[in-house]
C-alpha cells in the first residue's frame, strides 16, 4: 500500500487532537497522484476532502489491500510498516507544537527517490518526498 503523511520539521502530524495544519493544494496533488485508485482514510480526515472521494474508515490500515492508498494524520505507522511499499511525505518546513509523531524512521527501511517542491495554498512551499521500500 502507499501511505500519504504531512508532518512538520520535527515530525510532528497533531496537536491536541487537531491536525497542524491543512492545504488545499497538497490535498489535490494527493487526489492526482491516487487518480483513479482506493483511497482510505480514518473518519477524522472526512472534512478534507469533497463527497465521493475516500472510504472512511475507523480500520482503513487492516482493511487496506495492496495496491491501496492511505491518508493517514492521527494513526500510528509502526505496526504497518511491512505492508507499506510507498510512503509519501508533506513536509510543511515549519515547525507547530506536537504530540502525535510519525512513528517510522525516515529513509528507516525506505529509500527517497523523489522530492518535489509545491507552492501551498496555507505554506509558501511544500516537500512533498517519496520513499520506496
Amino acid at each position: 500500500m502507499t501511505v500519504f503523511v504531512c508532518i512538520d520539521d520535527r515530525g510532528g502530524m497533531l496537536f491536541n487532537h487537531r491536525r497542524q495544519s491543512r492545504d488545499r493544494v497538497q490535498i489535490a496533488d494527493m487526489l492526482a497522484l491516487v487518480g483513479g485508485g482506493r483511497l482510505l482514510c480514518d473518519p477524522y480526515s472526512a472534512t478534507l476532502f469533497p463527497q465521493g472521494g475516500p472510504i472512511f474508515d475507523e480500520g482503513f490500515l487492516e482493511k487496506a489491500e495492496e495496491g491501496d492508498f492511505c491518508f493517514v494524520e492521527n494513526r500510528p505507522l509502526a505496526p504497518h510498516a511491512g505492508r507499506i511499499s510507498t510512503l509519501v511525505v508533506y513536509r510543511w518546513n515549519r515547525t507547530y507544537p506536537r504530540d502525535v509523531l510519525l512513528d517510522l524512521p525516515l529513509p528507516g527501511d525506505f529509500r527517497l527517490t523523489e522530492t518535489v517542491e509545491l507552492a501551498g495554498h496555507s505554506h509558501e512551499t511544500i516537500t512533498r518526498e517519496r520513499y520506496e521500500r
